[in-house]
């Protein structure tokens, strides 16, 4: 009986020491998403420049190409997988029971679906709206930062709640007063295509819940990642036209190229931990391998709809992970094996506060605009408008590590 404890213990014992070894968060995977970020504002920016490399924006609708900026959501999509095993196991291994875990992931999804459903709808904003555009746009990005500001533990409750509702109540006034133009026609708020972090929390919540209650298994994630390259490759043809009766039922997953992103990145964070639970060396290989062959792949359906962002193809899908697999080898390379991670810690607001990142931008150019503040010519075209743009993403994420530093920051 004491041998068979003893070798009981000893089994717990390994697998105790094994469990250590796999690390509770990637530095690469924060690195990578600060500099996905730091590209996001950039691009974003340098979109209204003029003179430039048309290589850097993004490929227009009606050509079959790739632009450097139709890479980055792509990357920010395969982020978000990335993350999610390392966040869901975490409060898993806390006991944290699987029905709060998934309540859990709700919240933050719809925080996100909110935060895009405004956002989206400033596209089509009316001159005729109480409102002065700039106005809405500040008014809606200040009501997101009082509900989902990560207070300070010292914050009375009170004062908490008496923030968050007034966050709340201003969305409320904001979704009244609005009004936006469709077909020359005056419409109220309406989700069109949900804004990139409306997608991001449709697609965060679809695979999270995945995840979630396959456990984690491989075999469940290549099947739901198969299925949504699958439906996404359909989509560029015209056999599910008989079946679009059924098919809008699965709106969530959208064109199917989100979903696919962030599944692919789920998919190396699990082939991660296995590898490292099983003490194997070859990880960096395997991920070139697979850059290879979703890079192949991504040629190999180009036929069906070409490479195309604005139109979701799987072509694009298989190219852009593909890359992303590459950089984030690259950067486990340079940040996790060599200990570089001080080589990016200008940026490193960005990778750990990102979604006050991502919204900052937004009060920028509003007040810019309120305030009638333009840059000069200089500033607007060719190598200075290139500059300019540089330029404010390090701006932004040097004010949002001032923020961090005074704990203002979002949280969901």
């Amino acid at each position: 009986m004491s041998d068979t404890c003893k070798c009981l213990t000893s089994v717990l014992l390994k697998q105790k020491i094994r469990m250590l070894q796999l690390p509770k968060r990637l530095q690469s995977i924060d690195v990578f998403r600060a500099v996905t970020m730091f590209f996001m504002i950039f691009v974003n920016d340098v979109d209204g420049v003029t003179k430039i490399p048309e290589w850097i924006k993004h490929v227009d609708a009606h050509t079959d190409g790739l632009g450097f900026a139709d890479t980055i959501f792509p990357s920010f999509l395969f982020i978000v997988g990335l993350s999610i095993p390392f966040a869901l196991n975490k409060r898993m291994q806390s006991n944290e029971s699987r029905g709060s875990i998934a309540w859990h992931i709700i919240l933050r999804s719809l925080a996100l679906i909110t935060m895009g459903f405004f956002h989206v709808n400033m596209e089509n904003y009316h001159d005729a709206a109480l409102l002065p555009e700039p106005v809405f746009e500040i008014l809606a990005t200040l009501a997101f930062f009082l509900i989902w500001l990560d207070y300070k533990p010292s914050t009375h409750k009170n004062t908490t709640y008496i923030l968050q509702a007034t966050g709340a109540l201003i969305l409320v006034c904001l979704a009244i007063v609005y009004k936006g133009e469709r077909h020359g026609e005056v419409v109220w708020l309406r989700p069109q295509w949900w804004g990139i972090l409306g997608l991001i929390g449709w697609g965060y919540l679809t695979c999270s819940l995945i995840y979630l209650f396959s456990n984690g298994k491989l075999s469940v994630l290549m099947a739901a990642l198969i299925f949504f390259v699958l439906y996404n490759t359909l989509n560029q043809t015209s056999l599910l036209d008989s079946a679009t009766h059924v098919l809008k039922y699965l709106w969530p997953i959208n064109s199917g190229s989100e979903v696919s992103f962030i599944m692919s990145g789920i998919i190396i964070s699990v082939l991660y931990k296995h590898n490292i639970q099983n003490k194997k060396s070859n990880f960096l290989l395997l991920l070139l391998v697979l850059s290879i062959i979703m890079i192949g792949f991504g040629f190999l359906v180009r036929p069906f709809g070409g490479i195309s962002k604005i139109h979701a193809t799987p072509s694009w899908f298989g190219i852009c992970t593909g890359i992303s697999i590459f950089v984030f080898a690259l950067l486990i390379f340079i940040v996790d094996v060599k200990g570089k991670a001080n080589w990016f810690n200008i940026i490193k607001p960005a990778g750990t506060s990102t979604l006050t990142c991502y919204l900052l931008p937004y009060f920028l150019y509003s007040f810019m605009e309120v305030l009638n503040i333009n840059y000069p010519d200089f500033f607007n075209e060719s190598v200075g408008g290139i500059l300019r743009s540089f330029i404010v993403a390090f701006v932004v994420i040097f004010i949002t590590g001032l923020l961090t530093k005074r704990h203002i920051r979002l949280k969901i």
